[in-house]
């Protein structure tokens, strides 16, 4: 990151339901590029946010993370997608609004940057990185075509970073 700017890259999903936990896969895999150890697996992230680049998994976005967010200058929001965009892995930058989500008790990221504009008056770059999963069972393991996308998107968002 150029200019001491700071990024959080924001996991979010279910480890416990295969490839809907793609976010914490995706986390670690970055983290091993930075040279720095994996998130376990009982550890959101929150407690040790003092890096250049910060990294959180959480299972779903809550209003809560507005404050955080406003300490950064570019969030990676990154979930698994089931289909919903015609490409395996979806890369967009985001533009701050209420976006309804089609679950009721879901926040979107589009609207958690907006929240964290009308909360704290200043809002980070934000991008989200939707990667195709394929098994949403019991278990921890990503498929196979889900575990070679989880490698592709952690290499797009390090060479984000590095940019």
């Amino acid at each position: 990151m150029h200019n001491g700017q700071r990024a959080l890259i924001l996991g979010y999903g279910n480890v416990s339901r295969e490839d809907d936990g793609i976010g914490f896969h995706v986390l670690n895999a970055v983290a091993r590029r930075l040279g720095r150890p994996p998130l376990p697996l009982d550890d959101d992230g929150l407690s040790d946010l003092r890096h250049q680049v910060d990294l959180v998994f959480l299972p779903q976005l809550v209003p809560e993370m507005a404050e955080t967010l406003a300490e950064y200058d570019v969030v990676y929001f990154v979930d698994a997608h089931t289909g919903a965009y015609d490409e395996a892995l979806h890369w967009e930058e985001l533009e701050r609004g209420y976006v309804p989500s089609p679950l009721t008790h879901h926040l979107t990221p589009a609207t958690l940057l907006e929240l964290t504009s009308m909360l704290c008056g200043r809002t980070p770059a934000g991008y989200l990185i939707s990667v195709r999963g394929y098994r949403f069972g019991f278990g921890m393991e990503l498929s196979p075509e889900a575990a070679e996308l989880c490698e592709k998107a952690a290499e797009r968002i390090a060479a984000a970073l590095a940019a």
